[in-house]
């Protein structure tokens, strides 16, 4: 082999080492991706059981059981469609009714959402961007008058 033809294996070989890292790179982000919904969004959307997602609204009045183990059930909700939640952790202080949630989790095999993590609003003025821009597309969302 001359020089030339080792010097093209050398920079054949490292394009195709890039391309690989590359398209692994691909294929693990797109695994990770978890799209967020609202959900009246999900009559429409074709999510798969298993598939991980966001599901955002606000906590629905009256709708919390805890049960044993850290079990909780809550609805998740749009105003206008409501999704059953079921969530075994610790929620997080300010979790409360009527209050902007997200969850990360997928629907089982029994069609119910399970979530995997529960992320609530930190302070009275904050509400997750996403459930916002989604409740002000509703024409639910409505601003403070102190801002």
């Amino acid at each position: 082999m001359t020089r030339k033809q080792k010097r093209l294996a050398v920079i054949v070989g490292g394009l195709a080492f890039l391309g690989a890292a590359t398209a692994l790179t691909f294929v693990a982000l797109g695994q990770k991706a978890s799209y967020f919904y609202m959900p009246g969004d999900l009559a429409t959307a074709d999510v798969q059981p298993g598939q991980r997602i966001r599901l955002g609204g606000l906590v629905e009045k009256g709708s919390i059981v805890r049960g044993q183990d850290a079990m909780v059930t809550f609805g998740v909700t749009d105003t206008d469609e409501t999704v059953k939640v079921t969530y075994k952790g610790i929620l997080p202080d300010l979790f409360r009714e009527e209050q902007g949630v997200i969850t990360e989790g997928a629907f089982g095999a029994d069609g119910g959402f399970v979530a995997d993590s529960v992320l609530a609003k930190h302070d009275e003025n904050y509400m997750p961007k996403e459930v916002a821009d989604s409740l002000k597309e509703k024409g639910v969302w409505q601003e403070d008058s102190d801002e």
